[in-house]
C-alpha cells in the first residue's frame, strides 16, 4: 500500500462544515446498503471534486472507513489540487493489469481515509471503467470500507459517469448556483437513472454567503431525493 500526505488541505469555517456534515447525514440516512457513491456534475469546475474530496473527510472524522476513488481518468485534479506528492500507481494501472489492487490504495495522513488516485491517462477510460476488473474491485473494496465515494467526471462532458453509475448504489448530482440549466441537469439525471442508479440527493454549490465582507465559495446545500 502507498502513502501519501496532504500538505494542502481546506480550511472552512462552522457553516461550511456543518454543510458538510449535513450532506453526510443525508446519505447515512439513505440506507446501509448505500455504500457506493457516485459524485458527478453536468460541466467542468462546478466543485465537484472539493465536494467529493471534503465529503470523504467529513465520513472519516466521524469514524467512519472511507476510500475515495477518483474515478475521472482522463482529467484528474486530485493530486494537484491538494499537493499529494508521487503517486507510482492508480485505478488505471489497476483495471489495465498493471497493479495489485493493494498496490494503487494509499493510506493518507487523515485516519481512516484512504484514496485511489486516477492513475495515468488511458486510450480507453470507458472501456476500462466498464470492465468486470472494475467491478470486482468495487465488490472487494464494500467488504473493507463502510463508504467508497466515486469522484467521476462530468457527465455533461463524457460517458465515463454513466458507466461508473452501472456498479454505484446511488448519486449525488453537483450542481454549480446560477451556472447550469434546469433541462442540462434533467439531461445529465435522466443520463443517472437509464444506468439503474437511483440519484439520492444534490448539492447546490458555489452558493455565494456573506460573511465578514467576504464569501464562502464552497459553501453547499444539500437537496435529498432530487427531482421528486
Amino acid at each position: 500500500m502507498q502513502k501519501v500526505v496532504f500538505e494542502k488541505l481546506d480550511q472552512f469555517d462552522y457553516r461550511i462544515n456543518e454543510s458538510f456534515k449535513t450532506i453526510r447525514t443525508n446519505i447515512q440516512f439513505s440506507g446501509k446498503d448505500t455504500k457506493t457513491i457516485l459524485f458527478t456534475s453536468c460541466t467542468p469546475n462546478e466543485g465537484k471534486s472539493s465536494v467529493t474530496f471534503n465529503l470523504a473527510r467529513s465520513f472519516a472524522e466521524n469514524g467512519k472507513k472511507v476510500i475515495l476513488i477518483d474515478g475521472d481518468l482522463r482529467k484528474s485534479v486530485l493530486i494537484g489540487r491538494y499537493k499529494a506528492g508521487s503517486v507510482e500507481a492508480g485505478l488505471s494501472n489497476h483495471l489495465s493489469g498493471q497493479h495489485d489492487l493493494d498496490e494503487v490504495i494509499c493510506e493518507t495522513n487523515i485516519p481512516n481515509m484512504d484514496i485511489i488516485f486516477a492513475g495515468k491517462v488511458p486510450p480507453n477510460p470507458a472501456e476500462l471503467l466498464g470492465s468486470d476488473t472494475f467491478k470486482e474491485m468495487i465488490a472487494k473494496l464494500r467488504e473493507i470500507y463502510d463508504y467508497i465515494l466515486i469522484d467521476s467526471p462530468p457527465l455533461g462532458s463524457v460517458i465515463d459517469s454513466a458507466v461508473i453509475a452501472t456498479v454505484a448504489d446511488g448519486a449525488v448530482l453537483i450542481i454549480e448556483n446560477n451556472a447550469i440549466s434546469y433541462r442540462f441537469v434533467q439531461d445529465v439525471k435522466g443520463q443517472i437513472e437509464k444506468s439503474g442508479c437511483k440519484i439520492i440527493g444534490a448539492v447546490l454549490n458555489k452558493v455565494e454567503m456573506k460573511k465578514h465582507g467576504k464569501y464562502g465559495k464552497y459553501y453547499g446545500k444539500y437537496y435529498g431525493n432530487y427531482g421528486k
